[in-house]
């Protein structure tokens, strides 16, 4: 089941946890910044051992001092000019983080806006996106999937494309 949440995405008790990272996978700001500093100095040092990661991929580490098991590690596009390969990049951040998420047989997931904040990927397009490859995935899986908004500005454009996806 695809839905809609707001909150912190540290405190959701779930599977997994998307973070929405850097190519080095150690700690920045916003989403990133948040996780690692819930999660404890022993998530750096998996990070670190992990050696990064490629843009459109994923990664998975424990989750640590978070309530949720593991913390899918993905790395979205910066946003330059639409043409510059940005949507497959995204769309791979999801498919990825939803392939290890079957490898490691997760059923409770829940996702930020990839490449919505700071990474500069207009709103509605990082929604739309999200969506799609959610909805995507569970027409031949049973997951449960959450997109987690930030703002309120995320929440009603939310809402206005997507009354079909409920809020939880």
């Amino acid at each position: 089941m695809l839905s809609f949440s707001r909150g912190d995405i540290t405190k959701f008790k779930v599977d997994a946890i998307v973070n929405s990272s850097k190519n080095s996978l150690m700690s920045g700001s916003g989403v990133n910044g948040a996780i690692h500093l819930a999660a404890g100095v022993e998530l750096e040092k998996e990070c670190k051992a992990l050696g990064g990661c490629k843009t459109g991929e994923a990664q998975i580490t424990k989750g640590y001092l978070l309530p949720a098991k593991y913390i899918i590690h993905t790395v979205g596009p910066v946003y330059k000019d639409g043409k510059s390969g940005e949507e497959a990049l995204l769309r791979s951040c999801y498919q990825n983080s939803l392939a290890l998420a079957v490898q490691f047989n997760i059923s409770s997931i829940v996702f930020p806006l990839i490449s919505a904040g700071t990474f500069g990927y207009p709103l509605e397009q990082a929604t739309t996106i999200a969506v799609e490859e959610c909805s995507s995935f569970l027409k031949n899986h049973s997951m449960d999937i959450k997109i987690n908004l930030y703002s309120d500005n995320e929440v009603k454009l939310a809402a206005e494309l997507f009354k079909n996806v409920p809020a939880s």
